[in-house]
C-alpha cells in the first residue's frame, strides 16, 4: 500500500511544480520579450541498502520555448525587436553579463541604458551610457546614432553599438530571473550577423489560451492523486478490518 501512496505523493509534487511553471507564464504574458518556460518530469529512483523498489518524480524547467512573439512597432526610437535568435546582452543583478529578448529600452537621467526592468544594457565596451544628443536611433545591425547637440540632423554620429549574440550552437540556459545565461559561466561572443527591428517591441511569446488549459490539467491531474490517496486509505482500513478478531 505504500508503493500506491508513494506514487500518489511524487505526483501530486510533479503536479504542483508544473502549475507554478504555468503560472509564471500566465503571470508574463504581457512581459515585453518573455520566453515561456517548458518544463518536464522525470523519474528518481529513491536509493538505499536494497533493491531500488521507490521512485519519485522529479519536475523543473527544462528549457525555453524560443518561438518569436509578435513584433509590434511602437514609433519609439529607443525600442528594438530582436530578430531571429539573437539575444541582447545585459548586466545581471549580481553583475555577470546574461541575455535577454526585452527591447524596450530606457536612458536614466545618468545616461544610462537600461531594458525596461532596469537592467543595464551592454555596448562595445561594456554598460552602455550615452550623451546628451538632440536625437538619437538605433540601426538594423543595433548601431546607436545620435546628432549632439547643436549639431547637424542630416550627419548623425555612431556613438556606439547594442551587443547581440547568437545562442545556437552554445549551452545557454534561462534562470529563475528570466534571464538566459551561458550554462558554464562565460560569455557568448557578439554575432555580426545579429539584426534587430527599430522602433518595434516583441511581445511576450506565451498562449493564454493554451497555459489555462495545461493549468485545468495540471489541477485535474492533483486530484486525481488524491482520490488515489483516499483510495489506498480504504484498502488499508479494508485490509485491517479482516485482520481484525472478534473479542
Amino acid at each position: 500500500m505504500d508503493r500506491l501512496v508513494n506514487t500518489a505523493l511524487t505526483a501530486m509534487r510533479g503536479a504542483m511544480a508544473r502549475q507554478a511553471s504555468i503560472a509564471n507564464n500566465l503571470a508574463n504574458a504581457n512581459t515585453v520579450g518573455f520566453r515561456a518556460e517548458i518544463a518536464n518530469a522525470e523519474t528518481r529512483w529513491i536509493k538505499g541498502d536494497t533493491f531500488d523498489t521507490r521512485a519519485q518524480a522529479s519536475e523543473q524547467v527544462i528549457a525555453a520555448d524560443m518561438a518569436q512573439g509578435a513584433i509590434t512597432q511602437t514609433g519609439n526610437p529607443l525600442d528594438v525587436a530582436m530578430n531571429g535568435d539573437a539575444l541582447l546582452a545585459v548586466q545581471a543583478p549580481d553583475g555577470s553579463e546574461a541575455y535577454t529578448r526585452r527591447g524596450d529600452l530606457k536612458v536614466s537621467d545618468t545616461g544610462l541604458v537600461t531594458t525596461g526592468d532596469g537592467l543595464p544594457v551592454l555596448g562595445d565596451g561594456g554598460p552602455l551610457t550615452l550623451p546628451q544628443m538632440d536625437s538619437i536611433s538605433i540601426s538594423a545591425d543595433g548601431s546607436i546614432w545620435g546628432v549632439p547637440q547643436g549639431g547637424d540632423p542630416a550627419n548623425p554620429q555612431r556613438i556606439d553599438g547594442l551587443k547581440l549574440v547568437n545562442p545556437v550552437g552554445s549551452s545557454v540556459a534561462k534562470g529563475t530571473d528570466g534571464l538566459f545565461r551561458e550554462a558554464n559561466g562565460g560569455a557568448l561572443p557578439q554575432d555580426p550577423l545579429a539584426t534587430v527591428t527599430p522602433s518595434s517591441i516583441e511581445s511576450s511569446n506565451v498562449n493564454a489560451t493554451s497555459a489555462l488549459v495545461q493549468m485545468i490539467e495540471a489541477s485535474r491531474a492533483y486530484e486525481t492523486q488524491v482520490k488515489l490517496i483516499d483510495t489506498a486509505k480504504q484498502l488499508d482500513d479494508g485490509g485491517a478490518s479482516l485482520m481484525r478478531l472478534d473479542s
